[in-house]
């Protein structure tokens, strides 16, 4: 985490705090709660604490902006690998607070708020204009929740939106949202326990953003890859992430020209 992200989507990622809870199916297996325990850290549950840093750690997208600004490039920043931004908890605010400052002082870097709580999002951001460098994202891992997700979300005026169809659970009709979704995000699941993504359903997202003129992205098969009419486990590494023998890297347009 941090500067050059491993994650194919995003040139960095920025967590204001660890832990969150589970609230739907594309939490089950959780990677980022797996990697918290793994180093220690018992930051899942309503009941549990969320782990906080320091200044320094407050700095680094400061320094991405710098960069962003001699390079002359602008760079997405992916808020909240480890968390959400918009988990309903008090004590979280004065974070958000200081987040919404931080986005404000970085005009160079674009943020990527991904969330699972869209319902909580006007509640919580200080803004009636949208800033130009946020992009505001829901999880849509299948029918039941995009049904419920990106209603909310395509009423919420943010300059870009988003889906992260990951991981991809079954089959998803986006068609009566894609007229106000800018990027659809699209993956199959890693790890242990990984549950397959099937071809038909990675092909129909993929079809739909197409006929739509949406940008598509896809990020990975994940654990399982198809072979002719079966799915085969294998490593993430040997899955890749070709989908009908390309990759699919599409980006929305950017709001700056």
């Amino acid at each position: 985490m941090g500067k050059d992200s491993g994650i194919e989507w995003t040139h960095h990622t920025f967590n204001p705090w660890w832990g969150c809870v589970k609230v739907s199916d594309a939490c089950l297996y959780c990677y980022a709660e797996t990697w918290a325990k793994r180093v220690g850290q018992a930051v899942w549950g309503v009941n549990s604490p969320r782990r906080f840093f320091g200044d320094a750690h407050w700095r680094e997208p400061i320094r991405w902006n710098a960069e962003a600004e001699r390079a002359g490039e602008r760079r997405r920043v992916f808020c909240s690998s480890m968390a959400d931004v918009f988990e309903d908890r008090e004590d979280l605010d004065p974070h958000r607070a200081r987040l919404w400052d931080l986005i404000a002082a970085t005009p160079m870097l674009d943020w990527l708020l991904l969330t699972k709580r869209p319902e909580h999002v006007e509640a919580c951001v200080p803004w009636t204009a949208w800033p130009e460098n946020v992009w505001l994202g829901t999880t849509a891992e299948n029918q039941k929740w995009a049904d419920i997700r990106v209603s909310c979300l395509s009423k919420i005026p943010a300059r870009v939106r988003f889906l992260s169809c990951e991981p991809l659970l079954g089959y998803v009709d986006l068609s009566p949202w894609l007229g106000s979704i800018d990027w659809v995000i699209a993956g199959g699941e890693s790890g242990g326990k990984a549950r397959p993504m099937q071809l038909a359903w990675a092909r129909s997202l993929r079809d739909q953003c197409s006929e739509a003129g949406v940008a598509f992205h896809f990020k990975q098969w994940g654990n399982w890859r198809p072979d002719g009419e079966v799915m085969e486990r294998m490593s993430k590494k040997a899955a890749g992430r070709l989908l009908d023998d390309r990759t699919w890297d599409e980006y929305p347009v950017s709001m700056h020209g």
